[in-house]
């Protein structure tokens, strides 16, 4: 064969544009020259330095993946940033993200993170809260599954002062938004071999619109006669977390209820350090901290526990179908805890982010010898 055809064909392998949809997962993603693309905003506080490890994660375990950067926080923030950031997701398919600060003190300051979830319709916010080996806590052998609907509630963003000295806020609530994130509580409790469905709610004070919410998974429910299904009142949910978790499997509640209560379960597993958090669209995945903390009080102080980040940055490998890249990658953590004993201070540890980054990245490459391009 000529061989200025071969040194075309090759070339066009490279620069090769190919968009992949797995549809019975409905996934998305975005390749070029073989790897996979994905958005990445570093956010406020300790944001960009968990990206840092992370990328030094994800070439330790060789995994076909490039980024698209885009430098998205408070300080940066814009309509015309907020719309480039929305299409880069889309074009990617996937993102990565830090969090990114709100300004509480001043009423006409949107959340820019809330912004990106309703844009992107990234309908099913998922936190996983599994106690980790030699991390000690009131609680072992916990493995609870948080799905909190992400896209209305009170997080709607429709409040105003009707009078002076009296504010309205809106909680909106949806049939086919509460069926929808019902229907993916239980086709996941289904896929991961999950037993027990929870439905979180406080219908008997909001009739109308957590009744509607209930309503809705109690329908879904009877759909699959394999899963036990249970409500509970809010209230008593968050006592009965502290007093008797082990009872939770699966939990599907409304968007602010998600808020607290993964925030209270990933306090029963050790803390925000560890916890990871994904969204799901149709189309579009985010991967971020679990309990979207920006850790402002300890950047640049080379303290934070990095753990929760990579295990979102696992999550994403395993979103695109990366799978042995993210099983590496996620016994590398858990090793570097369990069998290393190399714990940051908030976790009962005296290492620093770089030192127990250095023994992450040695678990890396003692695992990965045959992974990779």
């Amino acid at each position: 064969m000529n061989k200025n055809v071969i040194k075309t064909s090759q070339l066009l392998k490279q620069i090769a544009f190919v968009a992949t949809r797995n549809f019975s997962s409905n996934v998305f993603s975005t390749k070029y020259g073989g790897k996979h693309r994905v958005l990445l905003v570093p956010g406020d506080g300790i944001g960009p330095e968990m990206m840092f490890h992370v990328k030094e994660a994800l070439k330790a375990v060789r995994a076909p993946v490039e980024f698209e950067e885009i430098n998205l926080n408070s300080k940066t923030a814009s309509d015309s940033l907020i719309d480039q950031t929305v299409l880069a997701v889309k074009r990617n398919g996937v993102c990565i993200k830090g969090n990114i600060e709100t300004d509480h003190n001043n009423p006409s300051s949107q959340s820019v993170n809330v912004a990106l979830r309703q844009r992107l319709d990234l309908y099913a916010n998922v936190v996983r809260c599994k106690t980790l080996p030699n991390v000690k806590t009131r609680y072992q052998d916990l493995d609870i599954l948080i799905i909190r609907e992400n896209t209305e509630g009170e997080y709607s963003n429709l409040e105003h002062e009707s009078v002076c000295g009296v504010v309205e806020s809106l909680k909106i609530i949806t049939k086919q938004r509460s069926r929808r994130i019902a229907e993916f509580a239980f086709e996941k409790a289904q896929k991961d071999g999950r037993k027990k469905v929870t439905a979180v709610h406080k219908a008997n004070i909001m009739k109308l619109g957590d009744g509607l919410f209930l309503s809705s998974c109690r329908e879904i429910a009877e759909r699959y006669p394999d899963i036990e299904f249970e409500s509970m009142i809010v209230d008593n949910t968050c006592m009965q977390l502290v007093s008797r978790p082990q009872q939770f499997d699966v939990m599907v509640m409304p968007n602010l209820y998600g808020n607290i209560v993964a925030n209270v379960c990933a306090g029963l597993i050790g803390g925000a350090g560890i916890v990871a958090g994904s969204n799901y669209g149709n189309n579009v995945a985010l991967f971020e901290a679990g309990t979207r903390n920006s850790g402002r009080g300890v950047a640049g102080q080379n303290s934070a526990n990095p753990c929760g980040m990579l295990f979102a940055a696992g999550n994403m490998l395993k979103y695109l179908g990366l799978h042995e890249h993210s099983f590496v990658l996620r016994n590398a953590v858990v090793n570097t805890i369990g069998e290393r004993n190399i714990k940051t201070v908030d976790i009962g540890g005296t290492a620093t982010t770089s030192e127990f980054m250095k023994h992450v990245l040695d678990e890396i490459h003692h695992h990965t010898p045959e992974i990779g391009m």
